[in-house]
């Protein structure tokens, strides 16, 4: 034997089983249910990503309608602050414009990232125009919306970089290392949506453990520990908690009726995000990926 030199580590099947021997009872069974979750998952990886896309891009969709539909007292509401009836009309004008191109472009898969950053812009400038920059809920839910953009592009450096697979074996892509970062950011962002539930609305019992439940799985999902556990659990819990706090139907007031319809489609939004993690997995910037490394 040559003590001191580097031993060989054999093929990465016997890596693996070595690192199964040396893990608990409870993280094989999980190990095995991630590998069957996986394999269930991969007949419909396509369908999710789609769904995932357009799910993100619905709040936009569902803005760009009311904004039509609303055209007259959207401007009246806007001119003020605006500068005038003329130039309030033309920022709704393009924000309609540039949601349908852009949303169309998302979900197509065309022109990704010019229509990430279009959607993005969109969020902004409608927070600075109806003067909501200082509200925390909406602004922790326009963070979570952009994650879900972001995780767009994710999943779309991701296709170049399997369609590039063999240059790739020999170093890694300007693509991978792009989605390395924007896999973090876009986790770290979609969980934002978590805090909004909290700070948002009347505080009582059930939002207090909802907003606990939801913190810790948004928090295994920022890290990228059982990502796609988490990403799973946390688009069930959204679906329940959209329904029982979003609920916009039946509602009296016209005005909580778009408040909450608002509010219910950007959860849609955040939950096609998740959908999305759970299509192209959390990256190598993630707990998972530094567990298989071992």
């Amino acid at each position: 034997m040559n003590y001191g030199q580097p031993q060989p580590q054999g093929p990465p099947q016997y890596s693996r089983l070595n690192r199964r021997r040396r893990s608990s009872i409870p993280e094989l069974i999980t190990e095995k249910v991630e590998d069957s979750l996986d394999i269930a998952f991969k007949p419909f990886k396509k369908h999710l990503g789609m769904l995932g896309r357009f799910l993100i891009v619905a709040t936009f969709l569902e803005d760009t309608l009311r904004l039509i539909v609303q055209f007259d007292s959207q401007t009246r509401y806007l001119q003020d602050g605006l500068g005038g009836r003329f130039a309030s009309q033309l920022f709704l004008i393009v924000n309609i414009i540039t949601m349908l191109a852009c949303s169309g472009l998302a979900i197509a898969k065309k022109y990704t990232e010019a229509a990430v950053t279009g959607l993005a812009l969109v969020v902004i400038s409608q927070a600075m125009a109806y003067g909501m920059i200082f509200n925390m809920s909406f602004i922790f839910r326009n963070l979570a919306i952009i994650g879900g953009l972001v995780m767009i592009v994710v999943e779309s450096l991701s296709t170049q970089t399997q369609q590039n697979f063999f240059p790739a074996i020999f170093q890694q892509s300007p693509n991978e290392k792009r989605s390395l970062y924007l896999s973090l950011i876009g986790r770290v962002l979609l969980i934002f949506l978590v805090f909004s539930l909290i700070t948002g609305g009347s505080f009582s019992f059930w939002r207090i453990l909802m907003g606990i439940i939801g913190a810790v799985a948004s928090v295994l999902v920022a890290v990228g520990f059982k990502a796609k556990w988490s990403a799973l659990f946390l688009i069930v819990f959204l679906s329940i908690a959209n329904v029982l706090l979003h609920g916009f139907w039946g509602l009296n007031s016209r005005v909580q009726e778009d408040y909450q319809r608002f509010n219910f489609f950007q959860t849609l939004s955040v939950m096609g995000g998740l959908m999305l993690l759970l299509s192209v997995g959390p990256g190598k910037m993630s707990v998972d990926e530094k567990r298989k490394r071992r």
